[in-house]
């Protein structure tokens, strides 16, 4: 890359750079099992919603957003407050790159701030170049939903994946 990527906290002004990619992802199938592309309204919506803890971030490259990644809620029970589901997308034409493992780490730097104590993320198994990405910063497989949903009229398997991010004390040992 001879032009410097910048990574920064998405603001409001980048949704439809973000939409753009989320609809390439949503085309090419390799990284979500949603069929139908979304709009700009669903979008701001969606922006809206991650705000406080569950951050976006995006990766610019010469003034454009080549990609992105957000924490999401994993599960609305307070057992699970710790906990956030990742989504990271990158441009058709940026994949592979190195843009994706930046985006990444500082994705995991923005958790620790906020809080979570673990990373989770769902992928395909047929998709080896997030694996490679997710696997080279310590993601580790903890297992795969079998026929967990349909693509392209064909159900398909999900990846569950994780990485522990910050140390809890153990309470136990002071016994």
């Amino acid at each position: 890359m001879g032009e410097s990527l910048i990574i920064r906290e998405a603001e409001l002004s980048d949704v439809p750079y973000i939409l753009d990619i989320y609809n390439q992802g949503i085309e090419d199938h390799i990284a979500t099992l949603e069929t139908e592309k979304k709009d700009v309204a669903y979008m701001n919506d969606w922006f809206n919603d991650h705000q406080e803890r569950y951050k976006v971030i995006v990766a610019e490259l010469g003034n454009k957003v080549v990609g992105w990644a957000s924490l999401n809620p994993y599960n609305n029970r307070c057992a699970y407050a710790g906990v956030a589901d990742l989504s990271i997308y990158i441009n058709r034409d940026e994949r592979g790159k190195g843009i994706g493992k930046v985006l990444l780490s500082s994705m995991e730097e923005k958790a620790m701030e906020n809080q979570f104590h673990k990373i989770v993320l769902f992928t395909f198994p047929f998709n080896a170049l997030g694996q490679n990405l997710y696997r080279r910063l310590g993601y580790q497989e903890v297992g795969v939903f079998k026929e967990h949903g349909i693509l392209e009229g064909k159900f398909v398997d999900v990846l569950a994946m994780e990485k522990i991010i910050s140390q809890v004390e153990d309470k136990t040992a002071e016994v």
